[in-house]
């Protein structure tokens, strides 16, 4: 289809953006945490329930086939936005924590021994560290950190030196949610390979950036969440390549999952239905749906292009501004539109206070990453990330509001 140029315009299809804090109008620059929603993605949530609200695969009269349909569909268009290969690669769950979870605990916690190792990086979110320290603490395997470099970058020379008979599983982030690292998972995925370890990634910041293709990437799993990717909270997506898929056993018992139920023992459905226990999320797998339409309707690789113009024009301008401290790297080059950095000695927080005050929503504090602070040598950050919604005239707006902010502070010294 072809691209639709990602101008100011585009902001009329997100309600919320009509908003104004304090005064002014709404600057939402926290992307990386959760995305805003298209009139689209409301309109398929509210058209569910009022239209075809019934439950999946446990009925044979029309509102029931409807919902079927709807959700296997929702399936489909997944599958299609990752390059997989079919549909039934794809296990809907609540969220990329989620996902990650069940890799843990279906798949990794039966082959982790004493002396296992899983290799994880210095940059990962809380949701694709903590579930591994768990399941290495229950059986006695080591958490392995894949050091950054100096430029907030991951050196494959380095990942050689970790790989070792010993490793079950790499688990990786496609971007920083920090440092905004685009990590090359494809040379990533086929170093691992050669070296007979699967690799898992979290993709809940590059689902909505960059272009995805897990049969290129061949990785053997990838994570991610609805609400990164403007459309609902609570739905996710494991993708799970076809022959791993077999390896998994389901870690939730109930119906759906099931094809025979006796007293003492039971037998599971095919999967993915067999990872599905219970009435799943199908409104937010249609908002789902209709969120991945709507970029599919602008375009992975013009949307990737509005952001490195933005971060672009972000880093000349940061680069301007004295006492700014910017963490990651300093260039566009795979890089995404995830800006982190303090001012002076002022705490993040109380920046993100101040530029509340003149209506930008921006994320303070150590972002699900406290490892990361830490090697960074400090407790928390400003962050900024971008969506297709994003302007320079508010990059521009945000260098005002912290001069302003860097004001309000040394007057207060004074």
């Amino acid at each position: 289809m072809k691209n639709i140029k990602l101008t100011s315009k585009l902001r009329d299809d997100f309600p919320i953006l009509k908003r104004e804090i304090n005064g002014y109008p709404l600057a939402y620059l926290d992307n990386s945490s959760t995305t805003q929603k298209p009139q689209s993605v409301i309109d398929a949530i509210v058209s569910f329930y009022e239209n075809h609200n019934s439950n999946v695969s446990r009925g044979v009269y029309t509102l029931a086939e409807e919902a079927t349909e709807i959700y296997e569909s929702g399936r489909i268009s997944v599958a299609s936005f990752i390059g997989a290969g079919r549909s039934d690669e794809i296990i809907f769950t609540g969220g990329t924590t989620d996902s990650i979870n069940l890799v843990a605990y279906g798949w990794a916690k039966n082959r982790l021994k004493v002396g296992s190792q899983i290799i994880v990086t210095e940059m990962e979110h809380h949701s694709n560290l903590v579930p591994w320290q768990l399941i290495a603490q229950s059986s006695g395997a080591e958490l392995v950190y894949w050091a950054k470099n100096p430029e907030g970058r991951l050196d494959l020379e380095d990942l050689l030196e970790l790989l070792n008979s010993s490793v079950t599983l790499l688990a990786i982030t496609a971007v920083s949610n920090v440092l905004g690292t685009i990590n090359v998972i494809n040379e990533i995925v086929k170093v691992s390979h050669e070296n007979n370890v699967p690799v898992l990634v979290d993709a809940a910041q590059a689902v909505a950036r960059i272009p995805i293709n897990v049969s290129e990437w061949d990785c053997d799993f990838l994570a991610f969440s609805g609400h990164k990717v403007y459309g609902p909270n609570g739905i996710g997506v494991l993708y799970v390549r076809k022959d791993r898929i077999g390896e998994m056993l389901p870690i939730k018992g109930g119906g759906g999952m099931i094809s025979y139920v006796g007293k003492q023992n039971s037998k599971w459905a095919i999967a993915p239905q067999k990872f599905e226990a219970g009435t799943p999320a199908i409104a937010e797998v249609y908002g789902l749906t209709k969120a991945l339409e709507y970029l599919e309707k602008l375009g992975i690789a013009q949307i990737q292009k509005h952001e490195e113009v933005l971060t672009s024009y972000a880093l000349k301008r940061f680069s301007e501004f004295e006492e700014l401290e910017l963490y990651g790297p300093q260039g566009i080059l795979d890089r995404a539109g995830v800006l982190s950095f303090n001012l002076g000695n002022l705490h993040a927080h109380d920046v993100a206070q101040v530029l509340d005050e003149y209506g930008f929503a921006v994320r303070a504090g150590h972002h699900c990453t406290q490892v990361l602070h830490k090697v960074l040598g400090i407790v928390a950050s400003v962050r900024i990330s971008f969506g297709i919604y994003n302007q320079k005239f508010e990059i521009d707006s945000l260098i005002n509001a912290l001069e302003k902010t860097r004001e309000i502070f040394y007057f207060r010294k004074k």
